[in-house]
């Protein structure tokens, strides 16, 4: 399972991060680095939920993070 980290700085600036690949997974951060951690440990929680209630089986995981800018 390939999962995408998507970063971006919002008008009023805080910084939002998403996994698409996985609904729900949305945060805010002060920061890009505090938006993008906030969301990598969201989607392994949210994973591991998936895994432990049997809604999926155990997979190879790649997190792909944006370059720094």
């Amino acid at each position: 399972m390939d999962l995408s980290l998507v970063v971006e700085l919002e008008a009023d600036g805080r910084w939002i991060a998403e996994v698409p690949e996985l609904p729900g997974v949305m945060v805010y951060g002060a920061t890009e680095a505090e938006a993008m951690a906030k969301a990598e440990v969201l989607a392994l929680r949210v994973l591991a939920d998936r895994i432990e209630h049997a809604e999926t089986a155990p997979l190879p995981v790649r997190i792909s993070l944006p370059n720094a800018a």
